[in-house]
């Protein structure tokens, strides 16, 4: 816009019928070229702009034809493991009836006042005993008489099928008997919970001394991730459907302490995947941490989906990938992509952005607009009848070379034009010239990104409910390794266990037996368990 709120602020009629006709003129062209921008604006839509699909209002696609089908980069919406409903008043405004003005303070209980413990009214179901194999000591398996008496105690909760066989799970209530048991030697020697070793970054504690089972954590995470209930929502639906009270603080331990126990899975088995990968498709979209600007980025190939949170920047892309990255690269226009050789741009978003200067009401964006939009229809009519063809797909750039040539020259015309967006759009085509048109030397490849989009586009949706995490260790949990890559928490963080979920999807296996197995497995301080192999789709 030409006229910015200042100057308009300045101009009446008053001041319109004191210039004389020169300026006047003057005046009228430029209040013409800001008219027709904001006309361009208004009409600006998923289908002809890199808006994003959830920006379009409901009844603006009820009829069917524009449904929101993508997560575009720069929508803002998402979920994580640490979402939860808006934040209460503060104790400083609490003005509740009889309370009056609260002095604001550290939260949680003061010193000296009385605690408040789990009280445990759901029948036990069983009691698994725990008793030492051998003396701590000297190593000696214990003689069949040797004294034994119990220690500690602690309950677990967890989903199991019903006894009956019918189908439907229930809740089971265990109760786990710790005994001490005393060596010829005199040493007496304890059965311990299992503990995993402290790991950077991590506050949440990996340990078998926790109420809630491991297959119980996983449904947790199921109800929290793929069908975005809150905390207090999980909450109400344990309370009225298993008869089960849980803390909002205990579900919340529940969705870091699988992030937690998932973070090996990332590292070992989906990052390689990631990075040998001969087609791996890239997006990213913004994301709020405690109202901090951040990114969620999305990296997915055949076999693996991994998605990171931090900065659009350079070092996360490099640090993801590494600077050694020899598969093709399928992406939007972020600049940092230009830092790999083997390249593809997603003609989609092209594609649309060349239809809205084709709306456009300025007539130079509707010339360069329709010649886009005419280039992109005649070229990939080609790779279409190719990739259809019996023989193989012939050099379809050397071809066209003469099109090609003229439409550069367009573009190079189009670098100093006057409206912005035909002069991005000319400026976009030159500099990912050769990712725009590797299409036609490699028919076969993809022409969108949309396989990326889509596996943000449910995290993009729960975003929207969530608006986002609140900490760097939800986010690391929602969803690349700040420990493996020695970068602050906040810079970069592996979104674990969307990245494990996605991936399970993609294998055409269920995630949640496999994440309580990992839970399982961690909590007692061992390695997690592979990732299972991909299962033929039936």
């Amino acid at each position: 816009m030409r006229l910015s709120e200042h100057d308009l602020r300045q101009l009446d009629e008053a001041a319109i019928e004191a210039l004389e006709e020169a300026p006047l003129r003057a005046l009228a062209v430029t209040l013409l070229a800001d008219l027709k921008e904001a006309h361009d604006r208004l009409g600006q839509d998923p289908s002809n702009s890199s808006r994003p699909s959830g920006s379009q209002a409901p009844w603006e696609y009820a009829s069917g034809s524009d449904t929101p089908d993508e997560a575009e980069t720069d929508s803002t919406a998402g979920q994580a493991p640490d979402q939860t409903a808006p934040a209460e008043p503060s104790a400083a405004t609490d003005t509740r009836p009889g309370n009056g003005e609260k002095p604001a303070g550290k939260p949680g209980k003061r010193p000296g006042a009385p605690g408040h413990g789990r009280q445990v009214d759901l029948p036990v179901h069983q009691e698994i005993t725990h008793s030492p194999d051998a003396c701590s000591c000297c190593g000696q398996p214990f003689p069949p008489d040797a004294p034994v008496k119990g220690y500690t105690a602690r309950y677990e909760l967890e989903v199991a099928a019903p006894t009956s066989g019918a189908p439907g799970l229930e809740i089971r209530h265990s109760k786990h008997l710790y005994q001490q048991r005393q060596c010829t030697c005199g040493q007496w020697s304890r059965a311990i919970p299992g503990r995993a070793e402290k790991e950077n970054n991590w506050q949440v504690e990996l340990t078998e001394w926790h109420l809630a089972g491991p297959t119980l954590v996983a449904l947790i995470c199921a109800l929290s991730l793929r069908l975005r209930v809150s905390r207090r929502g999980i909450q109400e639906f344990f309370a009225d459907w298993l008869g089960v009270k849980l803390g909002i603080a205990a579900i919340n331990q529940c969705l870091h302490e699988a992030g937690r126990a998932v973070e090996p899975v990332v590292e070992r088995d989906i990052l390689p995947l990631i990075r040998e990968a001969d087609l791996l498709q890239v997006d990213e979209t913004g994301w709020k941490e405690h109202g901090k600007l951040l990114w969620l980025w999305v990296f997915t190939c055949t076999s693996a989906t991994l998605f990171c949170i931090g900065r659009r920047s350079r070092e996360l892309l490099h640090k993801t990938l590494g600077t050694a990255f020899v598969g093709w690269l399928m992406s939007d226009g972020f600049w940092a992509y230009r830092d790999y050789d083997q390249r593809l741009r997603c003609l989609a978003h092209l594609i649309r952005k060349a239809r809205g200067l084709e709306q456009s009401l300025n007539r130079q964006a509707q010339r360069f607009g329709t010649r886009s939009l005419e280039l992109f229809e005649y070229l990939l009519g080609q790779v279409y009848q190719a990739r259809e063809g019996p023989q193989p797909p012939e050099r379809l750039y050397v071809k066209n070379l003469e099109v090609l040539d003229a439409f550069n020259n367009l573009c190079v015309d189009h670098w100093d034009c006057a409206h912005k967006k035909t002069r991005e759009l000319a400026r976009e085509f030159t500099h990912d010239w050769e990712a725009i048109w590797a299409i036609l030397e490699y028919p076969l490849l993809p022409i969108t990104n949309n396989l990326a989009e889509q596996a943000l586009r449910h995290w993009v949706i729960s975003r929207r409910i969530s608006f986002g995490t609140r900490t760097s260790q939800g986010s690391r949990a929602f969803s690349a390794l700040a420990s493996c890559f020695a970068l602050p928490p906040a810079s970069l963080q592996s979104s674990l266990l969307a990245s494990v979920i996605e991936t399970c999807r993609k294998r055409n296996i269920s995630p949640w037996p496999y994440l309580a197995e990992v839970v399982k497995q961690r909590r007692k301080g061992q390695p997690a368990p592979m990732l299972p192999e991909p299962v033929a789709a039936s």
